[in-house]
């Protein structure tokens, strides 16, 4: 009572100050956390120069407990004691750098380089460089295989790596230059998508070895015993084409027979890309076009391509490339997207992205 009174009595400004601070003391108390609260995350976030975005699929980070980390030097699948880099680099003569990846640079002056090369990126920054997400198939068949090949294997990355059962893996801040599509590099993103590849009519194909035919008429996901259970987080998951028999199509002039996708990796996908045409907005929600609207099939000309935002394919990069093949569903993806940005998930969609959470 007597020190309500004497508060009563202070002039009337220092009176406000003081209930100014009172309150920004009592809600600094309800909203900052305690020194050594552990916090937890939804995952699905990805991680887009530093900060977390959340896509409403499964991610699982570099950071991650069995997350897949193209940061590291050594060799992710070899034994500890062989994997170091002077090892790595007597053993397989195709890793001439410790390091996978580098510097974003192109669009960048000479002091926002200094700046950004001792991990000063901001958000902002990114948005300005980055304007295409390229879309690959891996043909490894598995999202471990394809870590394997890329790092142990070969002085290659890419950001994300989608399994068979819609997982999401990214290796890398979306900050870093990974080496998966050539000239695209410094201003994309990219991903490697779990399958098996297109192949000519007359090449030998893996086909027999990864599909079968059931007897319901819907061909099964075959993971060959060498690679043991793939890596799948999805416990017991059996993947199927989203189309049972191959596709037939041509790219880069060539006619191909390719697998499609699982519905999984079509809905992760559908996620991934409206949150990465949210976030960074100079990748349009789009795919590269002829007049009459339809897919360009093969490398865009190099001064379109110099010109082109959005969402493309590796072989929309390079003439010796096929992915990510003639099965690829581009307007169930981008059109999906598309949605998401426009409107939000639909209420089944929303049931079904929350159902994949809770099975992670």
């Amino acid at each position: 009572m007597v020190l309500r009174m004497n508060f009563m009595k202070l002039p009337s400004l220092a009176r406000v100050s003081g209930l100014v601070l009172v309150a920004t003391t009592l809600t600094a108390c309800k909203t900052t956390p305690r020194p050594g609260t552990l916090e937890t995350r939804r995952g699905d976030e990805i991680v887009v120069a530093g900060q977390f975005v959340h896509t409403g699929t499964p991610v699982v980070l570099w950071l991650d407990p069995g997350g897949y980390d193209a940061y590291r030097v050594e060799r992710r699948f070899s034994p500890l004691d062989q994997a170091g880099w002077s090892a790595s680099h007597e053993e397989v003569k195709g890793l001439d750098s410790p390091n996978r990846y580098n510097l974003r640079r192109s669009g960048l002056t000479n002091e926002e380089i200094e700046r950004v090369r001792g991990g000063g990126w901001d958000l902002a920054t990114l948005q300005r460089v980055v304007d295409q997400f390229v879309i690959h198939f891996d043909v490894c068949g598995t999202s471990r295989q394809c870590f394997n090949i890329l790092q142990d294997h070969r002085d290659l990355s890419v950001h994300f790596m989608l399994d068979l059962d819609g997982t999401i893996y990214q290796t890398l801040d979306l900050k870093e230059r990974a080496w998966h599509a050539t000239s695209s590099n410094s201003r994309s993103v990219g991903i490697e998508i779990a399958n098996m590849g297109a192949y000519g009519p007359d090449e030998k194909n893996p086909f027999e070895e990864w599909y079968a035919k059931q007897p319901d008429g819907k061909t099964r996901i075959t993971i060959p015993d060498r690679f043991g259970d793939g890596g799948e987080r999805t416990k017991s998951f059996v993947g199927h084409p989203a189309r049972p028999g191959p596709v037939a199509g041509t790219i880069q002039g060539r006619n191909l027979l390719q697998y499609d996708f699982t519905p999984e990796q079509y809905r992760a996908l559908t996620r991934l890309t409206a949150a990465l045409c949210k976030t960074l907005p100079k990748i349009k929600c789009d795919y590269p076009k002829d007049g009459e609207g339809k897919l360009i099939p093969g490398k865009l000309p190099d001064e379109r391509l110099k010109n082109y935002a959005g969402v493309l394919g590796h072989f929309h990069v390079q003439t010796d490339k096929v992915d990510p093949g003639p099965a690829f569903q581009w307007e169930n993806v981008i059109g999906g997207a598309r949605r998401l940005l426009n409107g939000g998930m639909s209420e089944m969609a929303d049931e079904t992205s929350k159902g994949h959470m809770r099975e992670r």
